[in-house]
């Protein structure tokens, strides 16, 4: 795993989620040598291995606490919860939205199934006061962890970003830089659908073709140890730009769960 330093105003990442892609973010950012505060709505006591695990840089703390904590602040449960995202700690602040609609595990969502609203609009609505950003949302949590790599990398991936505040957005390239991602703008919160579950970008062009015929136990050995495929900027920007939206919502086996 790479390091480098964060030389923005970013030095300290709130998590509010510690699921697999909350997980994954947390051991980026320390890598990247930023300081963490990582949260869950079981309480700190929880967090003790994760926190162990990633040193001295991180810290356990209550939801509010780890958005009061965070020069920027990951949102990253399941999207049922979000309305227990704390709305007063979070206003103000810029909020990285990981969260995916799966209307089997989420309920059904009558503004999202209809296309009034995408899910980071629902969310946005809820944590009024803050600066919303998509981002994290259309890869699984293992490539995530495993295919970040330095700038100017020639396997180097990037990720879609939308968001209705250009300087939020331009804080999270950022922090997706110091992770080891480039960045790529795909408009608006309403144009967030495009990074969504059923669209060309998400999961599957970072994932190697998985071969046919494999157990259960197979197929989990393979999740776990296949690279990921690198998908630059350029390809990002062909598949957001090639998105049709039509159903909305993932299958209860998609990846990543938040």
């Amino acid at each position: 795993m790479h390091r480098r330093g964060f030389d923005t105003v970013t030095q300290t990442l709130g998590i509010i989620g510690s699921g697999m892609i909350g997980g994954a973010l947390a051991r980026l950012a320390v890598a990247a040598g930023l300081n963490v505060v990582v949260s869950n709505s079981r309480g700190p006591d929880t967090l003790g291995d994760l926190v162990a695990e990633l040193g001295e840089r991180a810290r356990a703390a209550l939801p509010a606490e780890a958005a009061r904590a965070g020069d920027l602040v990951v949102a990253t449960v399941p999207l049922r919860a979000y309305d227990r995202l704390p709305v007063e700690a979070l206003a103000g602040r810029t909020v990285i939205d990981t969260m995916n609609y799966y209307p089997d595990r989420d309920g059904r969502i009558a503004e999202l199934d209809s296309g009034e609203l995408t899910s980071s609009a629902l969310v946005q609505r809820h944590l009024e006061g803050a600066r919303l950003v998509k981002a994290f949302n259309n890869i699984d949590f293992r490539r995530l962890f495993t295919s970040a790599r330095p700038s100017g990398a020639a396997d180097r991936s990037a990720l879609p970003v939308a968001g209705d505040d250009p300087a939020a957005k331009a804080d999270v390239a950022r922090l997706l830089d110091a992770l080891g991602y480039d960045a790529v703008d795909i408009g608006t919160l309403a144009d967030s659908w495009r990074s969504e579950p059923n669209t060309p970008v998400y999961v599957q062009p970072y994932m190697a073709e998985r071969p046919e015929g494999l157990s259960e136990e197979e197929m989990g050995r393979w999740f776990f140890e296949t690279p990921g495929v690198p998908v630059p900027a350029a390809r990002v920007k062909e598949l957001t730009d090639a998105a049709v939206r039509g159903s909305v919502g993932g299958p209860p086996s998609a990846v990543p769960r938040r």
